[in-house]
């Protein structure tokens, strides 16, 4: 059984047994009919995945991998904010006609920043520590730029990364302030999984811990059957993650440069509805 399963399935039925409902406040959410979006949430879920272990995929429902990794590219790559430079849709809701969603994700990541060292953006900074300072305890990024919030179409939801060597070994934790858990749980797991092991291939490092800290860790009510549903389905082994050995260019990653072996997972055949 995956360890990512295990932890999921772990999350949701808490959240379902012991978790805070919504439904006598007021919520931004909407469901596509207009219905507010009401919640049952827990605060402060904290999650540790080895990455020397397995990969964390879930395989009791499929997590659309090379999507996964198009988005985080698009994001930390292509610094982007601009639908079109992405291969999938689901930004289109948040984009404007031109397809940019303002000031945010990629855009925040790609704006330089002036240090004694020289003009760096968030990205090149952590890859030029990684290999320079990886005994800094600065080695970090955050998106959730207050000046610019009013320009972004969505405020971000993973926000922050910090990372941290340890000998040979990069660790990394993820915060993020909200997480509709059935939809974008695993989704983020895997990209940022996916984000480490690459930092750590072109840094001469090994990829080691992540953990995962979400402020607000919620299941829409209209999610509840789906969640039964997929808790349900047996579970399998994790897949094996083989990436190019080749690349030592954080920018030179394609999503060909990563391929999931083995990787068996149940099909759940309900659209999920996402609320916006």
């Amino acid at each position: 059984m995956s360890r990512a399963d295990e932890i999921f399935a772990q999350n949701m039925q808490d959240i379902m047994d012991n978790g805070f409902w919504d439904t006598d406040l007021a919520v931004r959410p909407k469901w596509e009919d207009g219905t507010p979006a009401h919640t049952v949430k827990k605060f402060g879920v904290v999650n540790r995945y080895n990455l020397q272990e397995e990969f964390p995929i879930l395989t009791i429902r499929r997590t659309a991998f090379k999507s996964c990794v198009d988005e985080l590219l698009w994001i930390w790559q292509k610094k982007s904010n601009n639908i079109h430079d992405l291969h999938s849709h689901i930004w289109d809701s948040w984009a404007d006609e031109t397809g940019s969603i303002g000031k945010a994700y990629g855009y925040q990541l790609g704006v330089k920043h002036k240090y004694k060292e020289g003009e760096f953006d968030q990205v090149d900074r952590v890859l030029f520590d990684l290999k320079n300072n990886p005994a800094s305890r600065r080695i970090m990024t955050n998106i959730y730029n207050f000046q610019d919030l009013h320009e972004m179409n969505l405020y971000p939801c993973a926000y922050s990364m910090t990372f941290n060597v340890s000998g040979d070994t990069l660790n990394g934790i993820l915060n993020q302030r909200s997480n509709d858990m059935l939809t974008a749980n695993n989704w983020n797991v895997v990209q940022y999984a996916v984000l480490l092991i690459m930092l750590a291939q072109v840094s001469g490092l090994k990829a080691g811990e992540l953990v995962h800290v979400i402020a607000d860790a919620h299941i829409y009510d209209r999610h509840i059957p789906l969640v039964k549903e997929v808790l349900a389905k047996p579970r399998h082994a994790a897949p094996k993650l083989i990436v190019d050995p080749n690349v030592t260019n954080f920018y030179d990653f394609t999503t060909d440069s990563f391929q999931l072996v083995d990787y068996e997972y149940e099909k759940l055949e309900s659209k999920i509805p996402v609320a916006i």
